[in-house]
């Protein structure tokens, strides 16, 4: 399952990203999303999980939590739509 994260840390890289989440299973890839110009962080990106079972544990207990200084919201990632 693709989890969607916001109000990520500036200073948050992709591994201690990867390791909070891989507390509540097997993480497949994070990325998290740049600006394409100045290479800094938007402060939102994508987790994606192998067991959904595991990804909704891991929206429940890190919805709010405290992480590098600011508290993070996660949800299930929406599927990208086009825009035409």
């Amino acid at each position: 399952m693709n989890l969607f994260v916001t109000n990520i840390s500036r200073t948050v890289s992709e591994e201690a990203l990867k390791a909070l989440f891989s507390e509540f299973g097997q993480v497949s890839s994070v990325k998290i999303i740049s600006d394409k110009h100045t290479g800094e962080s938007k402060g939102f990106g994508f987790v994606d999980m192998a067991n959904d079972s595991q990804a909704f544990h891991a929206i429940e207990r890190l919805m709010n939590a405290e992480f590098f200084g600011k508290r993070l919201m996660v949800s299930k990632a929406r599927p990208k739509t086009s825009s035409y």
